[in-house]
């Protein structure tokens, strides 16, 4: 099977996953930055700090103060490392208000950073009398040396692209063409871990890029989104490998 998908706590299922059984690690975890005071963070709920999609459901996790962020990230990275074979990578989106907080996370928990990716949104808004805030970043990280002969890949370090606007379905949901750019990190023929899987954007484009792919989804409502978009992946991946073999009539 090409993909395996969790709906639980994080922490508790990589817990029961093997040494060294992914390649890399792709993950979009809650930032808990939303707001413009501590009180804002902490109180309000996702679908409150991000107004443009409050027809989509909400999710948990958004409310943890930066300690709280800090600690979750840690004990998760270090499980995700544990999990990791030599050489693999870790790629951790954040946003600015979140980037130290998480480079501190990801190297206490083992991994060596590596570097900044920038994912630059072509239609955030602007703002009077301010820079506009149209990037978030992405921290890549690895577990020891880079080993460029086992992936021999040229990657640039900057994606642009819109988040998903028709049909969408996670309130930060991630563009698959930029998610399927940063799942080449991954060395031929390996797996792709993602536990923060949200409505399963990281895994549908771990397996068009033919990686297997292991999601963890902890509320039950986006669990069933990403497990329903990974199945209908596959289908198609199939359906296409079909017709490519049939040949033309």
């Amino acid at each position: 099977m090409p993909f395996s998908f969790h709906q639980g706590d994080a922490l508790t299922v990589l817990a029961s996953l093997p040494d060294d059984a992914v390649d890399a690690v792709i993950t979009d975890p809650p930032y808990n930055s939303g707001g413009r005071t501590a009180k804002e963070r902490t109180n309000r709920t996702a679908k409150q700090k991000y107004s443009s999609a409050k027809d989509l459901a909400d999710f948990t996790g958004e409310n943890m103060d930066q300690r709280s962020y800090g600690f979750f990230l840690t004990q998760n990275l270090t499980e995700a490392y544990r999990i990791t074979r030599p050489s693999g990578s870790a790629l951790i989106f954040t946003d600015w208000r979140q980037l130290p907080i998480t480079s501190d996370a990801l190297q206490a928990a083992g991994w060596l950073w590596r570097g900044v990716l920038t994912w630059h949104k072509p239609a955030a808004r602007p703002q009077k009398g301010r820079f506009k805030q149209d990037c978030e970043y992405i921290l890549w990280a690895t577990k020891g040396p880079v080993d460029a002969e086992r992936n021999p890949v040229y990657l640039p370090g900057l994606y642009s692209a819109s988040q998903p606007r028709k049909g969408r379905k996670h309130i930060t949901e991630k563009p698959v063409s930029v998610m399927r750019e940063l799942c080449k990190i991954t060395a031929p023929g390996g797996t792709v871990l993602d536990f923060c899987a949200g409505s399963g954007s990281t895994g549908v484009a771990a397996l068009l890029e033919g990686y297997d792919f292991i999601g963890i989804e902890k509320t039950q409502h986006y669990a069933e989104i990403a497990a329903d978009r990974l199945t209908e992946t596959v289908r198609q991946i199939s359906t296409q490998d079909d017709f490519a073999l049939a040949g033309p009539e």
